[in-house]
């Protein structure tokens, strides 16, 4: 599924011709591929029965999760799932044709150097010119080429003209994606013309791995272009079970999405795919930084012969294929497999690991690795994630303990202790995975169910949750702080329940990733200086429960809109620290600026807030995570009148000289099932329509926390959702994604807000 074929039809093609495909099911080649195996055994045979899946997935190059995973069905697809052609030529053929920008820090210039195959099938040699044309950048170079017989490699190296001013692409939020139209023509003997044109981006990576002052172990982070970037972001799953329903359109709602949420990271994750052209050409187009797996996962592999010739391909064939992408800034071996190991998943005797460690040296190691460095040297290589990186291949390339939060990166997942409670986080280098599921919105089920399947217990619920425990995960994470909905309507309770996962996941993810942003600047006992937060998941395959921000189809969950606000470049982070109260100013900004914090306390029965204060003016510092404020709860309590931890909620924004204002952020002092004076909220809204915009101007009878606006199946996002609302009135935008009108919006619109579940 991941190499390209070519065959050489010239010796059978006739006048007529007929083609004749035989395919075979997946299924049974990985078994009879894994029977075959008769050495020693390669785990894991099977997915968990939760995920009724198919079998020994990790014997046949495929997408991993298309046997099945704990967010996704089993749809084992088999057939052709690219283009077909025939290509004719008697003189010679362009096979492929790829370049890496590389930046000469001896002259302080940039230098390009293309690489081009050809087929030359004439007897004789082919001599002819190659002219390379940036005009943006003055650049302009011929070469004298001579093709030999053969399949031939032709690479040039071209200068960049030194009086043009190169700008580098960025990442989203850090500068512009400025590219340049280059084009590439071969004037070959006989009139023979071939002509490539492509956008060339310049930017530099870095991985830096170095001893941190105060700390054990070493840095893991990304300098781009020189500057040290917190990734922000998350993780890209196949979009569809089915890739040829992935159209150009899907990727761009879907990648689109990760940009307005500020999202400056995707890890295109390694038991799916590698992704099609137009997802790194929009990637790059959007600022957006790709993580690239190879696509192995969770499993180990064998290392025969034909296999490793098979994955040698692969490599070659994909790193060709997108090395030119800026976005693409660290290729990683594998998903969870150094983990896989050393952790001992699968339950390996000890006096046998030795096959396993030696294996996964083979695979990582001495193909994969030596391929990446062989073909791409403008971009770090990782063997695994989550990885020790440096410390690693110190090791031996296996790390007794792969989550050492000391170095590289992270994966962590907990799901029976409260997520309130930020103590219980890594204070890691660098967190690649991360999450809690919610089941997505009532209109997107709605399509694939039917009236007997809209409840929690559901055979259709048991069906779609791949995850084991899941749907009882879930609850117990909402019970820590909130009332589970006890409605006499079943269906009723169904959609409240609904709504509290996505709540209850927005929140969770929010504290887990505020708490990776403050700890950018910081050392406490040896551990932090956290350069990087990528959540579990970004999108989703189908319809189900899932770690996914985004549901199938595109539509926004609560924890996407919260996402916007919790990767905000400027963004005020609040906690909690026996029983004195933290404020964080956290910077993505390339410059200083000064600021003024305002900090509000409201009580739940009061639309007037009690109090408020602000600080004096203070410089918030590029590229920065520090502490602003610190207060005692008693004390900021009894500041402001008569109110309790359960009376009364804390809200906080940032505002700048230059008028750029944080999200207004907030802290509950206690859990929402312990609220006192909340009330329950009567909520109208006014929807009119600007432009292609529609206006909602809400209005709220009391405080309403976690206000969920939603209007069922129209495509489309609000400016915000999910908020509290502390004003009487407050005024939302409606992008729609298709055209709709204000009578449908009407009809369809439907509010919802903490008490409404009571």
């Amino acid at each position: 599924m991941f190499k390209r074929y070519s065959f050489d039809i010239t010796t059978v093609v006739r006048n007529v011709n007929s083609l004749e495909l035989r395919f075979q099911s997946p299924v049974l080649y990985a078994a009879q591929r894994s029977k075959a195996h008769t050495s020693y055994w390669v785990p894991p045979d099977c997915p968990p029965p939760v995920q009724k899946g198919q079998c020994h997935v990790n014997f046949i190059r495929k997408e991993q999760s298309s046997f099945s995973w704990d967010w996704g069905p089993s749809f084992p697809t088999q057939g052709i799932w690219k283009d077909v052609r025939i290509e004719a030529y008697n003189i010679c053929h362009l096979n492929f044709f790829t370049f890496s920008p590389i930046y000469d820090n001896h002259t302080q210039g940039w230098n390009l150097e293309i690489e081009s195959s050809f087929d030359v099938v004439s007897p004789k040699p082919i001599s002819g010119q190659v002219i390379v044309a940036i005009p943006k950048l003055q650049t302009q170079q011929t070469y004298s080429i001579e093709l030999q017989p053969g399949e031939r490699i032709v690479e040039l190296f071209v200068k960049i003209n030194k009086n043009a001013t190169v700008e580098t692409w960025w990442p989203h939020g850090h500068g512009n994606q400025t590219g340049y139209n280059m084009t590439v023509l071969f004037k070959l003997d006989g009139g023979l013309s071939i002509e490539k044109s492509a956008k060339v981006y310049f930017r530099t990576v870095e991985l830096i791995e170095e001893s941190i002052e105060g700390s054990q172990g070493l840095s893991f982070y990304f300098k781009i272009n020189g500057l040290p970037i917190f990734l922000k972001g998350s993780n890209w799953i196949p979009a569809d079970s089915f890739q040829d329903r992935v159209t150009s359109d899907l990727l761009r709602l879907l990648l689109q999405s990760a940009v307005d949420a500020n999202m400056n990271t995707l890890r295109v994750w390694g038991g799916g795919i590698y992704e099609q052209d137009e997802f790194y050409r929009l990637c790059d187009e959007l600022g957006i930084m790709v993580w690239q797996d190879f696509m192995f996962a969770c499993a180990l592999y064998p290392t025969d012969q034909g296999f490793l010739d098979s994955v040698r391909t692969e490599v070659a064939h994909q790193i060709r294929r997108l090395k030119s992408h800026p976005s693409i800034i660290i290729w990683g071996g594998n998903n969870e497999n150094e983990a896989a190991l050393m952790m001992n998943w699968f339950n390996i005797h000890t006096s046998e690991l030795h096959t396993y460690i030696n294996d996964y040296v083979v695979l990582y190691v001495k193909n994969i690795r030596q391929i990446v460095l062989a073909r791409d040297k403008t971009r770090p290589f990782i063997i695994s994630s989550p990885t020790n990186g440096a410390e690693s291949i110190e090791e031996g390339w296996l790390s007794a303990n792969p989550y050492d939060k000391n170095f590289g990166d992270v994966h962590f997942y907990d799901y029976s202790n409260d997520c309130w409670n930020w103590k219980i986080f890594p204070k890691a280098r660098f967190v690649s995975e991360y999450g809690y599921q919610s089941w997505p919105s009532f209109s997107t089920l709605e399509k694939v169910s039917s009236e007997n399947d809209w409840s929690y217990n559901s055979e259709f619920s048991l069906h779609r949750q791949h995850h084991a425990g899941g749907n009882n995960e879930m609850l117990l994470q909402i019970g820590f702080h909130f009332k589970l909905p006890k409605n006499t309507d079943p269906l009723q309770t169904f959609k409240d329940t609904i709504y509290l996962t996505q709540v209850m996941q927005a929140q969770c993810v929010k504290i887990e990733t505020e708490f990776y942003r403050r700890s950018r600047s910081e050392i406490v006992d040896g551990k932090g200086h956290t350069m990087g937060a990528l959540y579990w998941q970004l999108n989703d395959i189908w319809q189900g429960p899932s770690w996914a921000s985004l549901e199938y189809g595109g539509k926004w969950k609560m924890l996407h809109y919260f996402a916007r606000h919790f990767f905000a470049p400027l963004l005020p982070v609040g906690f909690e620290d026996q029983d004195a109260f933290f404020i964080y100013g956290v910077s993505d900004l390339h410059s200083d600026c000064k600021a003024t914090l305002t900090v509000r306390v409201h009580t739940w029965n009061s639309l007037e807030p009690l109090c408020s204060s602000e600080t004096e003016r203070f410089v918030m510092e590029a590229g920065k995570a520090v502490l602003l404020y610190k207060e005692q709860v008693p004390a900021l309590l009894g500041r402001c009148g008569n109110c309790t931890r359960q009376s009364c909620v804390v809200s906080f924004y940032l505002s700048t000289d230059n008028q750029l204002v944080s999200p207004t952020n907030h802290h509950f002092l206690s859990s929402l099932n312990e609220t006192v004076g909340l009330q329950k909220a009567h909520i109208t809204a006014n929807i009119s329509q600007q432009g292609d915009t529609f206006v909602f101007d809400l209005e709220t009878s009391a405080v309403a926390p976690f206000v969920w606006l939603d209007v069922g199946s129209i495509p489309g996002r609000f400016s915000d959702n999910g908020f509290l609302m502390t004003e009487k009135t407050r005024t939302i935008l409606f992008y729609p994604w298709k055209p709709t009108s204000k009578s449908e919006l009407e009809q369809s619109f439907h509010v919802t807000s903490l008490t409404d579940t009571y």
